[in-house]
């Protein structure tokens, strides 16, 4: 087999340190060596690796991608001249059973990295990590928000209070005016029903049905405390939001592209514009996009058998975006994406219907991103204008 890096390095890497093997190729006679020693993960250790590296006159290091401990490692390597450093993914990695210990692991990823073996898994630049974590933090406030939110329900039909059977959002106007003056002793239910501001006037009635139950003091308690938890993640988010503004100033143009496409507001543009990097030049393809974001079928054949379909894993905060939009498309009308959408839930359902919808989402973006040019709809009667025919005959 061919050796593309005479002298290549790998890492494995834990919380504690990192087992580091050097192997370096033979020439003529000569036996290929493999040297393994061992780092601390500190800062320090790490420049010392770095001066190790640089002394061993490595061309290749590859590293496995574990959890977040490979972080400081890559971050201090990867402006190393004349050194191609690749973060792997540890599926694509594994070792043979019964021979998996730090020492192997390491020695197995110089092999792989000496023969070209391995692929580096997409590492953005420094500004759109950055953006990463301020995206990636504000999904996990909202979500747990919404976790309060919930909880909050859960109290609130422990005393008996039915609002959130009329009310869609306990976090709203008169869902909060209404909560307020039960925290504050009002046991009218009318009288509280009456706080029920513009739209929800309507349903005073069912609000005061709602409302009648047994809040007692118990429950007050703890109203208040998940309402200023609710308050208190919601401030963050804002902030969180106002920082990403700030950070966002330098891809805004392509933020504002994607928002060009029916379904993408601001926050699933934010994600996407993090998680992509904004740089189709990554991606050869939409497909290879599509593939790297985990909404293309995978392969699993075997005697000419097909044995699944099903999506491999890929990045999870891009699909989590993406489903949420896809979720929103399909309340549309009159759009191209909405039409796929029932075209497919009517033969496969509303799952698979999604996914397809998140890679049409992908497409879009790739094609819109790599000619600059805000999207256009087909229109929701596409597939109408395709087949004419097939259309009249399931009239």
């Amino acid at each position: 087999m061919d050796v593309i890096h005479a002298r290549c390095e790998g890492l494995d890497i834990s919380k504690k340190d990192a087992k580091v093997c050097v192997r370096i190729n033979g020439a003529g006679r000569r036996k290929t060596s493999e040297t393994v020693t061992t780092f601390g993960a500190t800062t320090r250790q790490i420049v010392a690796l770095r001066d190790h590296i640089a002394a061993q006159q490595v061309t290749c290091v590859v590293m496995e991608a574990t959890g977040d401990y490979w972080k400081p490692f890559y971050y201090l390597l990867e402006d190393l001249a004349g050194v191609e450093v690749m973060l792997v993914n540890a599926r694509h990695v594994k070792n043979l059973p019964g021979r998996k210990t730090d020492v192997a692991d390491a020695t197995w990823l110089a092999q792989l990295g000496a023969h070209g073996l391995v692929r580096g898994s997409f590492v953005p630049p420094e500004p759109i990590r950055h953006l990463r974590d301020l995206t990636r933090t504000r999904t996990a406030i909202t979500r747990e928000r919404t976790r309060e939110i919930q909880r909050l329900e859960k109290l609130l039909e422990d005393a008996g209070i039915k609002l959130s059977s009329v009310a869609a959002d306990l976090n709203g106007a008169s869902s909060r005016a209404m909560l307020q003056a039960l925290l504050a002793g009002q046991t009218d239910p009318a009288a509280i029903a009456d706080l029920a501001k513009k739209r929800m006037r309507v349903k005073i009635p069912q609000l005061t049905e709602a409302l009648y139950g047994r809040f007692t003091e118990h429950h007050a308690f703890l109203t208040r405390t998940h309402l200023n938890l609710i308050d208190q993640h919601t401030a963050a988010i804002e902030a969180l939001t106002d920082r990403i503004e700030v950070v966002m100033e330098p891809f805004r143009g392509f933020r504002d592209l994607i928002c060009t496409i029916p379904g993408i507001g601001g926050f699933t543009a934010d994600v996407v514009v993090a998680e992509t990097g904004a740089d189709m030049t990554k991606f050869p393809t939409a497909q290879h996009l599509a593939s790297w974001a985990g909404t293309t079928p995978g392969n699993n054949e075997s005697a000419g058998k097909v044995k699944s379909r099903r999506t491999r894993p890929g990045n999870p905060y891009l699909q989590g975006a993406l489903g949420t939009a896809a979720m929103s498309i399909s309340h549309t009308r009159d759009t191209y994406l909405a039409a796929k959408y029932r075209r497919i839930a009517v033969r496969r359902g509303p799952m698979r219907a999604n996914v397809a919808v998140q890679r049409a989402l992908l497409v879009a973006i790739w094609n819109i991103a790599t000619t600059k040019t805000p999207y256009r709809d087909p229109g929701g009667d596409y597939f109408t204008r395709l087949n004419p025919q097939k259309a009249r005959s399931n009239a």
